[in-house]
Parts: C-alpha cells; sequence; structure tokens
C-alpha cells in the first residue's frame, strides 16, 4: 500500500521527534505520538501511529513481524513501559532485538492448558499458515497491511492479534487462535480487539467482525457467542498421509 503522504509513516515518526522537541533522555507518550499525528497528518489512523511505534522500538520483540531495517534506521525509540516510549540510545541500550517470542504467546502460555510442549510452535506454524490461505476460512478474506505493517501479530492495546484481515467488503476480520480447545473466556479477549479495532482502526462505515478458530470449541464458548451476530466460530482439522515408497534399483 503507497503512502498517504509525500513520506511514509515510519519517515514522519523521524519528523516528530524534533517537532515535540525531544532529545536523549526524554520521554514521550503513546497518546502525544497520536494527537501529533492527528492534527499533522489526520488520515493516518490510531492503530497505525501504534503499530510503528512498535517497529521502530528497539526491545519489542514483535518489531520483527514489520520487519524493520537491517540498516539499523528503524532502531529509533526504547519503549519503556505500555505507554511510554523514549529515544534508542546505541552504546547503552542493549542491541536492538530482531527476533524474539512476543508477550502474546508468553500470555497465551500462562492463559491455557497445553496438551503437550510443542503446542505453542504449533500455533505458530497455524497461523503462519492461515495467513497465507485466508480464503480458507471465507472466500474473499486477505490480510490487512499498510506501509509495511502486517496483520500478523497486529498491536492492539498493548496485546497482539494473531491476524487482522479485510474480507471482500473491505471490512475487518479479527482472528483469534486457539490451538487445543477453544474455552469461553477467549470471547472476552476477542471483543477487546474488536472493540480496539473499532476505535481505533476501522473508519465509521466500516463492520468489525470476529472469528475464533479452535481445534475443539466448548459449549461454553457456543452458548456465549449464540447472541453476537458479529462473532464466528470455526474447528480446524489437519490430516497427514503418509505413503510408502520403493527404494531405487541398484
Amino acid at each position: 500500500m503507497s503512502p498517504m503522504y509525500d513520506k511514509p509513516v515510519r519517515i514522519l515518526m523521524q519528523d516528530m521527534i524534533p517537532a515535540l522537541g525531544i532529545k536523549p533522555g526524554d520521554t514521550f507518550s503513546r497518546d502525544q505520538a497520536i494527537a501529533w499525528f492527528a492534527a499533522n497528518y489526520p488520515k493516518i489512523k490510531k492503530g497505525t501511529v501504534t503499530a510503528h511505534l512498535m517497529r521502530l522500538s528497539t526491545n519489542v520483540a514483535s518489531r520483527h513481524q514489520y520487519s524493520p531495517r537491517a540498516d539499523g534506521s528503524d532502531d529509533v525509540f526504547f519503549k519503556m513501559d505500555t505507554r511510554t516510549f523514549r529515544l534508542y540510545e546505541q552504546g547503552s541500550d542493549p542491541v536492538p532485538l530482531t527476533t524474539g517470542v512476543t508477550d502474546q504467546y508468553q500470555e497465551d502460555i500462562e492463559d491455557t492448558e497445553p496438551e503437550n510442549t510443542g503446542e505453542f510452535a504449533y500455533e505458530r506454524d497455524l497461523r503462519d499458515f492461515l495467513a497465507r490461505n485466508l480464503h480458507l476460512i471465507e472466500p474473499g478474506l486477505s490480510l490487512y497491511a499498510d506501509e509495511g505493517m502486517s496483520g500478523i501479530e497486529f498491536p492492539a492495546g498493548g496485546r497482539f492479534i494473531d491476524l487482522l484481515a479485510l474480507d471482500g467488503n473491505g471490512d475487518f476480520v479479527v482472528i483469534e487462535l486457539k490451538v487445543s480447545k477453544g474455552y469461553d473466556r477467549v470471547i472476552g479477549q476477542l471483543l477487546c480487539y474488536v472493540n480496539w479495532i473499532r476505535q481505533n482502526l476501522a473508519d465509521p462505515e466500516q463492520r468489525v467482525r470476529g472469528f475464533i478458530i479452535a481445534k475443539s470449541i466448548s459449549e461454553d464458548l457456543r452458548l456465549a457467542t449464540s447472541s453476537l451476530a458479529e462473532v464466528s466460530l470455526f474447528e480446524y482439522e489437519l490430516s497427514v498421509s503418509i505413503t510408502p515408497v520403493e527404494a531405487s534399483a541398484r
């Protein structure tokens, strides 16, 4: 997607630094960044600003999902807490992260009862497969992208959406994955994401739906979502076929 303005958001972030008078050691808030963009570049949405703060923060593990530039030009900020940032100081701050396990995966580990120790690596594999094959969920679905920001692990209010997509009508779809059983408590998490996208990223006329995809959907979850028209439930099934192959003749 081409930039809305002459400069992409990652470069506009650099322009924001002197405009706000930010110097080494100074801190600024996410809300200050959002307010600056709203005043100077109103077409850029709050969610896009938040996502770029993650991309440009050297100590945020999920930044690797947004392909920060290898030349170091995206090593701009250091995240102090969920809402506060400062400038990255090369030589005194830790080496910028380029890969890592995100807070969302750690949260999943704490909030679920795994069937085996490889389950969470498997969830990443499932996520990546579905990101490439969203049509299997619903025809017309495509991964959300905005100026290099991917819909995989999209930041939303300090947490991360597994997959953020657009449907054939251009409306948002928030997709939450559970590799084992879909418990009823996941609905609260999904609705937080749906409403965050509605308030921070969607245009007034855009719908925002939520999908929960699990190996098995619990009866409690079916009941919890029975009156929620914007939420859909899916179960997945994988199969492997093994075929013997004859050795070549010597």
